[in-house]
């Protein structure tokens, strides 16, 4: 599995190389409402602007799965007390009930 990981991220890499060598030349890039431009290569803007996506996203989705979080922690909570109860049950049970042997059946 590991094999594959790298694997995987030797041809990430070699590709994002590939790209920046490919787009070194540069932009102007504009920020709209604020009087600010930078000059960047082309690569450097695709890739910054893939990279925020991808913060954004990541963001979006660990914050759409907050109620589930919080409904598993007050799950495990609440099962961690059954647990508790059930075991302290079990031990009083234990000590309340006489411990006795049946005689045996003879058959004569």
């Amino acid at each position: 599995m590991k094999l594959i990981f790298w694997f995987c991220v030797i041809v990430v890499a070699v590709a994002l190389a590939c790209f920046a060598v490919a787009n070194r030349d540069v932009v102007s890039l504009g920020f709209w409402p604020v009087p600010f431009a930078l000059d960047a290569p082309l690569y450097l803007a695709v890739l910054g602007a893939v990279v925020l996506g991808f913060l954004f996203g990541a963001v979006a989705a660990w914050s759409a799965g907050g109620r589930r979080r919080r409904e598993m922690r007050q799950r495990a909570r609440r099962i961690a007390a059954l647990e508790r109860e059930l075991s302290l049950t079990q031990a009083q049970m234990a000590r309340n009930t006489p411990v006795t042997t049946l005689p045996a059946v003879t058959r004569g």
